[in-house]
């Protein structure tokens, strides 16, 4: 397909210049296969992590968590000294061997309770820290002004990935068992990092040759191991994103929790299990596609990030209050549809827009610190919160009130954080993706 003519046709969905196509594609592609790996293992990470009751999964939360605190500083070791187009691929392969590992290990005994339990907190940082090296990049190709036209398309590309996961996942599985799952997980791994090269370029770029305020992209970021904590300990703006994460996965995780409940009580195997969570992946993926391809750029263009950052917020009271009211299969089938799919269609687009005014050092380094370990760190905390409650008999009904002030707070700070960007916006200085290889840089 030539760039005229699918120019032409990404024209009738999202705002594009023709010199925007070749990165908007690789993106699109890119995320795609990113997603497609982990959507073939989530619904049998989910499963395997029930194995051991609802009441253990705060411990594989805080295993995740600790695993992301072990890795963080080796991360930061390897942007300290590698210029993004080889620790890329380090990271990558890196995760893509550990997959093959488990391949073999299932292969040997898929009922092992221990393969389960390293499985589901594996996956869980595998997900996190391959997602968050791809939008670092984005945010580092793509200026500001670009992300809110062109964000949520991308998007969209990791979305029909969560379709194909399944998809390739059941039919892998009847044919070749769960081994196989794993094994494809890698393959698109590599198949992502083509993408990743056609993105990135392996030296610096014409514009960069003749801009001397824009940074050569073959050198290494350098700067600290851990300076990722440092530079969100200094800025009030990625304090803010830290905030509005740890709310995030402080509601994700109850949810969470009491999705566990909800299914284990319904399902007695695994097997039955895995269709119900697969089914829901499937509806969620299906409507956020909608969602990222006819609707996200509109409401971005339209009403700016402060709408599709409040979004999530409001809807995540409305899915307690919900539950609450009747803690049945079908309502939680629902409230997760509806709450998943607008945080993947919109809300995580308009946060990642929140990257982009930020200086290059903080997109790798401080972005990724907050997408592992402040989540995971959320996740953990939030776990054993969860458990704090049940043990003092509060139950959904009372967890609900709980998130009215939250939520309230939630959506003040999202306010705040639309203000901010838009502050930073101003010192932007927007120079369009063209043909994969230029970039735009905040000084």
């Amino acid at each position: 397909m030539t760039t005229s003519r699918a120019h032409r046709l990404l024209s009738r969905l999202v705002r594009i210049a023709p010199d925007e196509v070749n990165a908007t594609l690789l993106g699109f592609g890119w995320f795609a296969c990113l997603l497609s790996g982990y959507y073939l293992l989530r619904p049998l990470r989910d499963a395997m992590g029930l194995a051991g009751g609802v009441e253990e999964l705060r411990w594989l939360f805080t295993a995740t968590f600790v695993t992301m605190l072990l890795l963080v500083p080796v991360f930061g070791a390897l942007v300290s000294k590698l210029a993004p187009r080889r620790f890329v691929p380090l990271v990558y392969r890196f995760f893509a061997l550990t997959l093959l590992g488990f391949s073999a290990l299932m292969a040997l005994n898929v009922e092992s309770a221990w393969l389960g339990r390293s499985f589901f907190v594996w996956v869980s940082v595998f997900n996190l820290f391959i997602v968050s090296i791809f939008w670092s990049v984005l945010d580092d190709c793509f200026s500001n002004e670009q992300g809110r036209r062109l964000f949520g398309f991308i998007a969209a590309g990791g979305t029909l990935g969560t379709v194909i996961g399944p998809l390739l996942a059941a039919a892998a599985v009847s044919v070749f068992g769960t081994m196989a799952l794993a094994l494809l997980a890698a393959l698109l791994l590599e198949l992502a990092l083509r993408c990743f090269r056609g993105i990135y370029p392996a030296q610096t770029t014409v514009l960069d040759a003749v801009d001397a305020a824009l940074p050569d992209r073959s050198r290494p970021l350098g700067g600290q191991v851990w300076a990722g904590l440092s530079l969100i300990a200094r800025s009030p703006y990625l304090l803010g994103i830290c905030a509005y994460l740890l709310l995030h996965t402080a509601a994700s995780t109850f949810l969470y929790f009491e999705q566990g409940r909800i299914v284990s009580d319904a399902f007695a195997d695994t097997a039955a299990r895995t269709r119900y969570f697969a089914l829901v992946d499937l509806c969620v993926s299906s409507l956020t596609l909608l969602l990222q391809v006819l609707i996200t750029g509109v409401l971005m263009r339209k009403f700016g990030l402060v709408l599709c950052l409040a979004l999530l917020p409001l809807v995540t009271l409305v899915a307690f209050g919900a539950l609450a009211w009747a803690p049945t299969l079908a309502v939680l089938a629902g409230v997760q549809i509806l709450r998943r799919s607008l945080d993947y269609a919109i809300a995580r687009p308009a946060r990642e827009v929140l990257f982009t005014v930020i200086r290059r050092e903080e997109k790798y380094k401080a972005k990724n610190a907050i997408e592992t370990l402040v989540y995971r760190g959320g996740d953990a905390v939030s776990g054993w919160l969860s458990a704090g409650l049940s043990a003092l008999g509060v139950g959904l009904a009372g967890i609900a009130l709980l998130a009215i002030p939250l939520s309230a707070a939630w959506c003040a700070l999202c306010v705040w954080l639309a203000r901010r960007q838009e502050t930073l916006r101003g010192t932007d200085t927007p120079a369009p993706a063209k043909n994969a290889a230029t970039f735009t840089e905040h000084p």
